[in-house]
């Protein structure tokens, strides 16, 4: 079976009609949808030497775009980098239990919990983030508390945004665990 070979020069006269139709499906919004293309192309020419020739360029550029779209509903829906660190008292859906955010203290609440417990809270989930493998707890650490976009960490550690997805999924998981050991 012969190699695909890339040919940049000939994407968006091939291709842009064809990926813009995926994304505006998908994301049904005209401007977002020709930004996802630009970000796809952009993205192809960055990692084209990574570029293997397994599969056709149309569907190569079709799996980046895929990652692009994931990636913008992540962003539209994270609450603008907060943990979703799920507490669950017993129950697996998302209509009962409490976000792990909602739990720290809120300065300007009347109902926050004594300063001694919010301390004591904080120091249960830093010794269950010690208790994360090394680099999921660094992930976990640069998204989650220190507020770094995807991109950034990606470039820092030199992982793709599918793995460090994976490994703050994994961090929530083993974190959500730990705290219902050590702290309910």
């Amino acid at each position: 079976m012969a190699e695909n070979k890339l040919d940049p020069t000939t994407w968006v006269d091939a291709y842009a009609d064809y990926l813009f139709n995926y994304a505006i499906a998908r994301i049904n919004d005209a401007e977002i949808a020709k930004d996802l293309v630009q970000e796809t192309f952009l993205a192809g020419l960055k990692s084209a030497k990574n570029y293997k020739g397994d599969a056709a360029e149309r569907t190569w550029l079709i799996a980046i775009l895929k990652r692009k779209v994931i990636d913008y509903y992540r962003k539209s829906n994270s609450k603008k980098g907060k943990a979703e660190v799920r507490i669950n008292y017993g129950s697996q859906t998302d209509a009962e239990g409490d976000w792990l955010e909602e739990q720290v203290a809120d300065p300007f609440s009347n109902f926050e919990h004594s300063d001694i417990e919010n301390e004591e809270l904080g120091l249960a989930i830093q010794s269950c983030i010690e208790k994360l493998p090394k680099k999921q707890a660094q992930v976990f650490t640069m998204k989650t508390i220190q507020g770094i976009s995807t991109e950034d960490i990606c470039n820092e550690l030199n992982i793709n945004p599918s793995n460090l997805w994976v490994m703050i999924h994994r961090a929530r998981t083993a974190l959500m665990g730990c705290l219902n050991q050590s702290w309910f």
